[in-house]
């Protein structure tokens, strides 16, 4: 039997609003990052998220659009609110650049460019092609 992707997400995120939980640990990819905007944005009360030709929106952006799609899910009852969103990602360093940054590669084959910041430029911890490294997103 193969995973549902989409229904762990929506646990996941029910499970830690129920319990109170301050964060939340979920695959990155391209869907639950558009979903979990969509969750952030909506509030996550009676929202139909679905996938279109255009991307993945609500039903509401989608009749504003004039365009149909695939019902992905439904929420109903949890209300999310959170002061920053943040993503951590995990990738592959791919280039070293000047000035602490580097290219990165993503789990999910995104290229990015990152940069070193707090302990790690403070104690001149070295950082070289070939290593995994984690990376903080705060999309703001």
């Amino acid at each position: 039997m193969g995973r549902d992707t989409i229904a762990d997400i929506i646990t996941s995120i029910r499970n830690a609003d129920m319990d109170r939980k301050v964060t939340v640990r979920i695959a990155s990819t391209n869907i639950t990052e558009n979903i979990v905007k969509i969750l952030l944005r909506e509030g996550g009360m009676g929202i139909v998220i679905l996938s279109t030709s255009r991307g993945i929106m609500t039903d509401r952006e989608a009749r504003l659009e004039r365009i149909g799609g695939e019902i992905l899910c439904y929420i109903w009852g949890f209300y999310l609110e959170w002061k920053e969103q943040k993503w951590i990602h995990e990738g592959l360093i791919t280039e070293s650049l000047p000035n602490g940054m580097f290219r990165v590669r993503l789990d999910n084959e995104n290229m990015i460019l990152g940069y070193v910041s707090g302990k790690i430029r403070r104690s001149f911890i070295r950082i070289l092609p070939g290593d995994r490294v984690k990376i903080e997103d705060s999309n703001n």
